[in-house]
C-alpha cells in the first residue's frame, strides 16, 4: 500500500486544484492512468520531486504512458503536470531542485566548493548591511534587561539555540533554551509564569518549523518580548516579534546556511559579554574549570590568559546568590 502524503490538503491548499482535477478525472481514466493517479494522490510530495521516468518506474508504466496520463488530465505534457505539482511546494522543494540542477550540470566539485564559500561571504555581507547599529543595540539591550531569557529553535536551529545558551550562560543569571528533548509541550511548560520582563529569542528560517512559531507566539501572548532571528520581515516569526534581526541564510544545495546565523549569534553574545558586569571573572572561572580537559599545550596557553585574581573572584551567579541571601 502506498504511503499517505504527509502534506495536509485543504480546500485552500496550493495543491487543491490539482487534487480536484485528479479526483474528477478518475472515472474516465484507463486502468493504467488510474493507477498512476492513485499513486500521485497517495504520494503528492514525493511525486512532485520525480522526473517522468521515475514516476513511470514507481507505478510500473512506461514514459509514454506517463506523458499520456498528464495529457488526459488536461496538461500539455508531463513537464506542465509536474510544474503544477511543484507549485504547492516551492519553498520546500527549492533545495531539492537546486541539487537536481547541479547534478545535471557540468559543474565540478571544486567549483561548487568555492561557490559555496562565496555564498557564505555574500550572506555575511548582506546580514551586516541589514542589521544596523541601532537594531543590534536594541537587541543587546533587550537581552541585558530581561529577567529571564528563553531561546527557541527547531530542527538545525535547535543546535544554534543551544550554542547561544552556552555562550550567554556565563554573563546572564537566567538563560535557558526551550529546544529540549521534552519537545514543544515541555517547552510550553517552561514558559509558565513568563511575562513582560522576560525575553524570548526565536530562531526560524525556511523551512519554518511550526513548533518555533507556536512557542514564540505563545510567549508573545503571555506578554514576553520576542526577539526574532529570521530571514525576512515576511517570515511567520517576524510578523509578531517586537525586535527582528534579519540574517541572510541562503545555501546552494540545502534549505539554509547556518554560518551567517551563527556569526550574528556570536556577535550578540560578544556584545553582551562586553556589557555584563563581572564578565572577565566569569570568563576566567570558566576557563579554569575546563583546564583539566585541555591538551597540555592549550592548557598552558589558557592558564597564561587568566587574570591573577580570577580564582578568588566570585562568578556572576555567585554574586547574584550572595545578594539574594543578604
Amino acid at each position: 500500500m502506498a504511503a499517505r502524503s504527509p502534506h495536509p490538503l485543504t480546500s485552500d491548499s496550493p495543491d487543491a486544484e490539482i487534487v480536484a482535477r485528479l479526483n474528477a478525472a478518475m472515472p474516465d481514466l484507463t486502468p493504467g492512468h488510474r493507477r498512476m493517479a492513485e499513486y500521485v494522490l497517495a504520494n503528492l510530495f514525493q511525486s512532485a520531486t520525480m522526473r517522468i521516468d521515475e514516476l513511470a518506474h514507481a507505478v510500473g508504466a512506461s514514459v509514454a504512458t506517463a506523458n499520456r496520463f498528464a495529457r488526459a488530465l488536461g496538461f500539455d505534457g508531463y513537464p506542465a503536470f509536474r510544474e503544477a505539482l511543484v507549485r504547492g511546494f516551492e519553498a520546500t522543494l527549492a533545495p531539492v531542485e537546486r541539487l537536481r540542477t547541479a547534478q545535471e550540470s557540468p559543474t565540478s566539485g571544486a567549483e561548487l566548493f568555492g561557490a559555496s564559500l562565496e555564498q557564505a561571504e555574500v550572506n555575511l555581507r548582506a546580514s551586516r548591511q541589514s542589521i544596523d547599529s541601532a537594531a543590534a543595540a536594541a537587541a543587546v539591550d533587550a537581552i541585558m534587561k530581561a529577567r529571564r531569557v528563553f531561546i527557541v529553535g527547531s530542527g538545525t536551529s535547535a543546535f544554534l539555540a543551544g550554542l547561544m545558551e552556552l555562550a550567554l550562560l556565563p554573563y546572564l543569571d537566567n538563560v535557558q533554551t526551550l529546544s529540549t528533548i521534552g519537545g514543544p509541550t515541555h517547552a510550553a511548560r517552561r514558559l509558565f509564569g513568563a511575562g513582560s520582563d522576560d525575553l524570548l529569542i526565536g530562531i526560524a528560517f525556511p523551512r519554518y518549523v511550526d513548533d518555533t512559531i507556536k512557542l514564540s507566539r505563545r510567549a508573545a501572548h503571555l506578554g514576553v518580548r520576542v526577539l526574532a532571528l529570521t530571514d525576512s520581515s515576511d517570515s511567520p516569526l517576524a510578523r509578531f516579534a517586537d525586535l527582528t534581526l534579519l540574517v541572510r541564510a541562503e545555501r546552494r544545495l540545502a534549505a539554509n546556511s547556518e554560518a551567517a546565523v551563527l556569526a550574528v549569534i556570536e556577535a550578540l553574545c560578544d556584545a553582551v559579554a562586553l556589557r555584563a558586569k563581572h564578565s572577565v571573572e566569569a570568563a576566567a572561572t570558566i576557563t579554569e574549570s575546563v583546564l583539566p580537559w585541555l591538551t597540555p599545550e592549550s592548557a598552558v596557553s589558557a592558564a597564561a590568559s587568566l587574570p591573577a585574581a580570577a580564582p578568588s573572584n566570585p562568578s556572576p551567579r555567585e554574586t547574584s546568590r550572595s545578594r539574594s541571601k543578604s
